[in-house]
């Protein structure tokens, strides 16, 4: 019964594909407060700035380990405030997905399942650390990969597509394990 809920019909296919979650876990976790005590004495609200970055790992038998590392920077005066950063993963089984559906499917659905984790462990890191709570808001995963799918079209095309970093990424949105990472500019409320 379970299993029936978690099956996904896909337009190019009569078949019904599924998406389960395996298991969801925390790969690592880090918090620095490199200029503590001083820090705390500055006056002056802090520029917070995040990054977020995936890495996909093939597991064999259907199975993806997804890994979203979110990274989030304060900074007072031009001074780190603090630095979290939380590599939320997640094994995901999926099967019946065509491979254009199963790719949008590893970059939507994935990172939209692990974000408010490490959305919520960022927050108590930021708070555990003595600084004033942090949220971080939700991430539309689908607009930024839809945006990033029509930046390739135009790269491939030849088209001007704004402003280029001259860095060359894979054909994801966020980085899968080529050291390259998205900045995302994120509301954040301190």
């Amino acid at each position: 019964m379970a299993e029936d809920n978690n099956k996904v019909m896909t337009p190019d296919d009569d078949t019904a594909a599924t998406f389960q979650i395996q298991k969801l876990y925390a790969k690592d976790v880090s918090f620095e407060c490199p200029n503590a005590p001083k820090i705390f004495q500055e006056s002056g609200q802090a520029d917070v700035k995040m990054n977020l970055a995936q890495r996909v790992d093939d597991l064999g038998e259907n199975l993806h380990e997804v890994v979203l590392t979110v990274t989030v920077t304060a900074t007072i005066d031009e001074k780190t405030a603090y630095l979290a950063e939380v590599a939320q993963a997640g094994i995901f089984k999926m099967s019946g997905f065509t491979e254009q559906t199963a790719h949008a499917v590893i970059n939507t659905m994935c990172p939209g399942t692990l974000f408010p984790y490490a959305r919520r462990a960022i927050s108590e890191l930021v708070s555990d650390g003595g600084f004033p709570p942090l949220t971080l808001q939700p991430i539309n995963f689908e607009q930024l990969y839809s945006q990033r799918m029509q930046e390739m079209a135009q790269q491939k095309s030849g088209a001007p597509s704004g402003e280029q970093s001259g860095k060359q990424t894979g054909d994801t949105v966020v980085d899968q394990g080529n050291g390259e990472a998205i900045d995302v500019e994120a509301p954040t409320e301190n």
